[in-house]
């Protein structure tokens, strides 16, 4: 079709003639609202993004004298840094004499690798650094897989909150509702 003629058509559609191949001979062009296509090209380039993740290691520091309070408290940062997908890595610095016995780090390590096992994987065993012993502990699902759960909770609990307005959904506070409500026995 010749040009003059393609440009008509476009007029009287109201739509734009863009070029698709102009390599080919003859050239290709294509009668389409450009300005359409490249909103929708923009809005399957942002929901790519979205559902887009990018791997990040979180550190979590710990000595091999550690209290049985304090290592309950850094096990539950690794999880819920397994839980979103991440990887962490645990070091465990020695001072002064410590350094000598780097067995109870060892055995620190592996003492949390079998804690978080259900959640991870050692992706790098042990191994002394100086005066640091270093672990990285993998999550056994995927990064975009946690985000997708973490999308779907966070609508569980929206709707949950359309449903029933101007009730908490925290559940400590439900619990405290239901306490208030029951008569107290006398």
């Amino acid at each position: 079709m010749p040009l003059a003629k393609a440009l008509e058509l476009a007029q009287e559609y109201d739509l734009d003639l863009v070029e698709v191949a102009a390599n080919a001979r003859p050239p290709v062009c294509k009668l389409m609202d450009y300005g359409k296509f490249k909103y929708e090209s923009a809005m399957k380039a942002r929901e790519a993004r979205k559902n887009q993740a990018h791997t990040v290691i979180k550190e979590m520091k710990l000595r091999p004298k550690i209290d049985p309070h304090d290592y309950d408290t850094k096990k539950g940062h690794v999880v819920r840094f397994l839980k979103q997908g991440d990887k962490v890595k645990i070091t465990i610095m020695f001072r002064g004499r410590e350094q000598s016995r780097p067995e109870l780090g060892y055995r620190l390590l592996q003492r949390l690798a079998e804690d978080v096992q259900d959640l991870g994987f050692v992706e790098s065993n042990p191994k002394q650094d100086g005066r640091n012993m270093i672990m990285v502990l993998g999550p056994h699902k995927k990064k975009t897989e946690a985000m997708a759960e973490a999308r779907q909770a966070q609508e569980a609990r929206k709707a949950s909150a359309k449903a029933n307005p101007g009730r908490s959904q925290n559940p400590a506070d439900t619990d405290a509702e239901a306490a208030a409500e029951e008569p107290a026995e006398a």
